[in-house]
């Protein structure tokens, strides 16, 4: 029985199990699997014979989880991330640069800054030995993969392994282990609204029962296995969500709704008067960041690509850079 159980947990399965809890339904999981529905639930049917369980409540019209199956998710999850995670370390020891290196970046930070890094990186030059002995210089040999996230999607692309590297990550997630995090930096937020908003002549500082009337305007978190980080938003607010900083940004000043925003991000248009600035109460808003990666044991270590990004990370003026400066035209 032991074999059959262990046998049955495979990542096939643990990705079927993730597809139905995620999207709610058999019929849509089915459709993201390419299978027909009957093949699917015989599939669940076959997995809760071999582990003696039932999975999913068959009296809800939904793919309602029972306790056992809420922790097979749970760990199955768990798991799927350890299998990309120890492919992804696999591929880095073949070769001194890897293949490809991804890199994910928080919304929060300097775009700007970051492709010029990106530009450094693809200028930066490795000696090899050449015909007859000779030293040639050649770039180096390594893809680049830029993503953006927000909030917990940027730790999540780090442990699930879709990312060798995570840049502006929170340091209060659990660390599974194997993760090295360094300290990137603090961002300060402050509340804005456009002049034309109805809070901008609100006197301050303004309290949760004045700010519950007004839309709020939030960034969605793109952590998918993860639980959501939700910030800054009270019960029964109106709320607008976008997918990013730079739309939450365009959304304030258009004044479609309030909300938080990094000063940095937001300082010249601040200045310039296209938003105005209102004191809350409550303690005041920062993010503390940092940037991580996996660690590799033995002997082989951190492949070449990896170690100049910590390199260049290194540099308090690099860190200082991919929080204050927000280039771009005022609009």
């Amino acid at each position: 029985m032991a074999t059959d159980r262990t046998q049955a947990l495979t990542p096939e399965a643990l990705q079927m199990m993730d597809t139905i809890a995620r999207t709610g339904s058999f019929a849509a999981a089915a459709r993201e699997l390419g299978k027909v529905p009957s093949a699917l639930t015989y599939s669940v049917r076959q997995l809760e014979d071999a582990l003696d369980v039932l999975l999913f409540d068959r009296s809800s019209r939904q793919a309602q989880l029972t306790a056992a199956g809420t922790e097979l998710l749970h760990e199955g999850r768990r798991l799927l991330q350890e299998l990309d995670a120890v492919a992804n370390r696999v591929r880095r020891v073949a070769c001194g640069w890897e293949s490809t290196l991804s890199i994910s970046v928080e919304d929060i930070l300097s775009q700007p800054v970051v492709f010029e890094l990106v530009e450094a990186f693809c200028q930066a030059r490795d000696e090899r030995d050449g015909p007859s002995a000779s030293v040639t210089t050649v770039g180096p040999a390594t893809r680049l993969r830029l993503r953006s996230d927000v909030l917990a999607g940027t730790w999540e692309a780090l442990v699930s392994g879709q990312v060798d590297l995570a840049i502006g990550v929170s340091g209060l997630h659990a660390n599974p282990g194997g993760v090295e995090l360094r300290e990137l930096g603090a961002v300060p937020f402050v509340y804005c609204v456009a002049p034309h908003h109805p809070l901008a002549a609100m006197a301050e500082p303004l309290n949760d029962a004045q700010l519950v009337h007004h839309r709020a305007v939030a960034v969605a978190d793109t952590a998918q296995r993860m639980e959501p980080i939700t910030v800054n938003l009270l019960p029964g607010q109106d709320v607008l969500t976008v997918p990013s900083l730079r739309s939450k940004l365009e959304a304030l000043l258009r004044g479609l709704g309030c909300g938080y925003m990094p000063e940095p991000m937001v300082r010249r248009h601040l200045e310039a008067g296209h938003l105005v600035r209102k004191e809350t109460a409550g303690a005041p808003r920062v993010a503390e960041l940092h940037y991580a990666w996996r660690a590799e044991r033995g002997a082989v270590g951190l492949g070449r690509a990896l170690q100049w990004w910590l390199t260049a990370l290194d540099s308090p003026t690099t860190r200082q850079a991919l929080i204050e400066r927000h280039a771009g035209p005022l609009g």
